[in-house]
């Protein structure tokens, strides 16, 4: 009965395995694409213009900037992890393998999002590591994390739920155009504006009434809580709003996973 039971978890760790490797192989361009993007960020924002921007919160900017620069890094390349995954099997036919090998629907949404969260924690993980040093090197201390099991949960959260809806664009999408449209014109917005450069707080108020719609601000606030101990909207909110959001999308890549298409572009 064991040996049944462990049998079942095979194709889980198999694919997950695969998909980990895929992107392992290209591992310096996986992770230095980030590294660049995330020094640019900070030397732009955090130092050059860091000075003239106030935050609410006391902290200084550079403080403030380095938890959204994070969680943008973990939301934006756990999608990219299973969408372009399943965008490159579906142009060398390889998609349709999944069809005949004894795995089931929800062992590839959990082994596909578990890859695209492994590849958003190493991303965010350099992401923190270049914001302490320009922290350091502008604060002359280091930066602390206030409650890491909050930060914990947000970027498996994030990472999972950004992966989750990889999978689901990547299904539903029809070419590369369309994948490419759905990143380049939904996602990254709604990630720029997220509050990832900026405070809630300086907002108008009807501004601030519409961002709250924004999902992925919510992702970005529960991170800067995890790190600062101080965010734009309650904790609680935070938490309960990125739990829900992460269920959603795993709905909706389990439901792309059953119904397809699995056909070849």
């Amino acid at each position: 009965m064991s040996q049944t039971k462990d049998l079942q978890w095979v194709p889980l760790k198999s694919l997950l395995k695969k998909e980990t490797m895929r992107f392992w192989r290209v591992i310096a361009q996986t992770l230095l694409i980030p590294l660049v993007n995330s020094t640019l960020y900070l030397l732009i924002f955090g130092v050059s213009l860091g000075n003239s921007i106030q935050v609410s919160s006391g902290h200084p900017y550079i403080a403030f900037l380095i938890p959204g620069l994070i969680m943008m890094g973990v939301l934006n390349n756990a999608f990219q992890n299973t969408s372009s995954s399943i965008a490159t099997s579906k142009f060398h036919g390889d998609l349709e393998d999944l069809r005949v090998v004894p795995i089931t629907n929800l062992q590839i949404v959990i082994a596909m999002a578990m890859a695209g969260m492994i590849r958003g924690f190493l991303v965010g993980l350099v992401t923190y590591s270049v914001g302490q040093a320009f922290f350091l090197i502008t604060q002359n201390t280091w930066m602390t994390v206030e409650h890491p099991f909050a930060l914990l949960y947000f970027l498996c959260v994030g990472g999972i739920s950004f992966a989750c809806l990889g999978i689901a664009v990547g299904f539903e999408a029809k070419s590369i155009d369309q994948l490419s449209a759905v990143g380049g014109f939904i996602l990254l917005p709604l990630l720029y504006l997220g509050g990832v450069f900026f405070p809630l707080t300086n907002l108008h108020p009807f501004w601030q009434t519409l961002s709250k719609a924004n999902p992925m601000l919510y992702f970005i606030n529960g991170v800067r809580y995890g790190i600062l101990g101080h965010s734009d909207i309650s904790a609680a909110g935070c938490a309960i709003f990125s739990g829900a959001t992460m269920l959603i999308t795993f709905g909706f890549a389990l439901r792309a996973v059953k119904r397809g298409p699995y056909q070849r572009w």
